[in-house]
């Protein structure tokens, strides 16, 4: 360890300095050796590992966490390739998935295999739209129902004040609640290639302000939780956050009793009765088997915010045996990705994004995030198939074993 990066910590814990502090003090690696040694000092941990990071620690300080120490290293993986034809995804793509679960790579991949081999799936965004819903206070109902009739009569003024904040966002709509004497506008935007989350925000704080200078409500907060972010929440999935996007498959009854050992039939009951009345019976908000699994491999390995599984993972499964096929879809309502800024600027993140070939801004803009939500579309509807054949064959214990899980 640097001698200057022991004296550092030699001042933290004298009480000279906070730990946030340090980056006042040193440059990124030299603050988070500090820190580390801080930790080692005071709980006789073993950082070695957490200082073994490939990323430039300057930029992680500056674009991605505080008080950084080191890095958390997940083994990553490959499923695929899968073929696929979607409205902005087209060919045969890899799928970069880390985790620490044993055998969900094998169980997508395994999934992808039979997919392309019965020609591939397709896949769609069929709507687009970051939201933010902030909450204002008003006297009472009439005073509400005043503020969501301005909020219906000056869309325009309300997107020049959003989109003056941002070069790339635009407001495409907004949506008046009133609830008591509460006002909640649903803010919606097309953030093009970004996650947008950040954009929202700072857009819809613009706005906020023309809404308390022009009408009688009075802003309580910027998010009302009607957005609904990180939680898990039925307006999501009705009216869609992010990006909604379905893909579905056609699988010939051959394929499916070669590569799974069962049937269409078999498949289709152990959805209905899984996914569909015992999800209903639970009153869950998903009706899938394990679409939050691929949905959290991808996101972990391109750089998605990692807390917004909670949304990309509601979705509705549907199988249905046809004639000598399978048919299986898969539709994630919610699922908010992006293809620059945040984490997927981190190097390997960046190198799993040009493994998809969606990095950066795509043509038109928009594009490569359109491609990443309909190729993890079809990553969870291989991981769907899968699961649900090795539930209807009685091998997912099995398949375990098999790889020592």
């Amino acid at each position: 360890m640097p001698d200057d990066a022991s004296d550092l910590a030699d001042r933290v814990q004298a009480g000279d300095l906070r730990l946030y502090e340090l980056d006042d003090e040193t440059d990124a690696d030299t603050a988070a050796a500090a820190r580390r040694a801080v930790l080692e000092r005071e709980t006789d941990a073993d950082t070695a590992a957490l200082g073994a990071f490939a990323f430039d620690a300057d930029q992680a300080a500056d674009t991605a966490v505080e008080n950084l120490t080191g890095g958390a290293q997940l083994p990553l993986g490959v499923a695929g390739p899968v073929a696929l034809s979607g409205g902005a995804a087209d060919g045969e793509y890899y799928l970069p998935m880390a985790t620490t679960e044993g055998a969900l790579v094998a169980s997508v991949n395994r999934g992808c295999s039979a997919i392309t081999a019965a020609g591939g799936a397709n896949a769609r965004v069929t709507k687009t739209g970051m939201t933010r819903a902030p909450v204002f206070r008003v006297a009472d109902v009439t005073e509400g129902a005043e503020v969501a009739q301005w909020a219906d009569d000056n869309t325009d003024a309300l997107a020049a004040a959003a989109e003056s904040t941002t070069s790339h966002g635009e407001l495409t709509d907004v949506t008046p609640y009133v609830v008591g004497d509460n006002v909640y506008l649903r803010f919606r935007y097309d953030t093009k290639d970004a996650m947008g989350m950040n954009m929202a925000t700072i857009a819809t704080e613009a706005a906020s302000e023309l809404v308390e200078d022009e009408t009688p409500a009075e802003l309580v907060a910027v998010s009302g939780n009607l957005c609904t972010d990180k939680k898990p929440a039925a307006i999501n999935a009705v009216e869609g956050r992010g990006r909604t996007v379905t893909a579905d498959v056609t699988i010939p009854q051959d394929v499916v009793e070669e590569r799974f050992d069962t049937t269409p039939a078999a498949i289709e009951e152990a959805n209905t009765r899984k996914n569909l009345i015992g999800s209903a019976k639970a009153g869950s908000l998903g009706f899938n088997a394990h679409a939050a699994n691929v949905v959290a491999a991808v996101f972990l390995a391109t750089g998605q915010d990692a807390a917004q599984v909670v949304e990309g993972a509601n979705a509705i499964t549907t199988v249905e045996a046809r004639d000598d096929a399978l048919y299986a879809s898969v539709n994630l309502a919610s699922l908010e990705v992006g293809t620059v800024g945040g984490g997927t600027t981190l190097p390997t993140q960046r190198e799993a994004l040009d493994v998809l070939g969606v990095r950066g801004g795509g043509d038109p803009a928009g594009a490569n995030a359109d491609a990443l939500a309909e190729i993890i579309a079809v990553g969870a509807l291989a991981g769907e198939i899968n699961l649900l054949a090795a539930l209807a064959s009685r091998r997912l214990s099995a398949a375990h074993a098999d790889l020592g899980r």
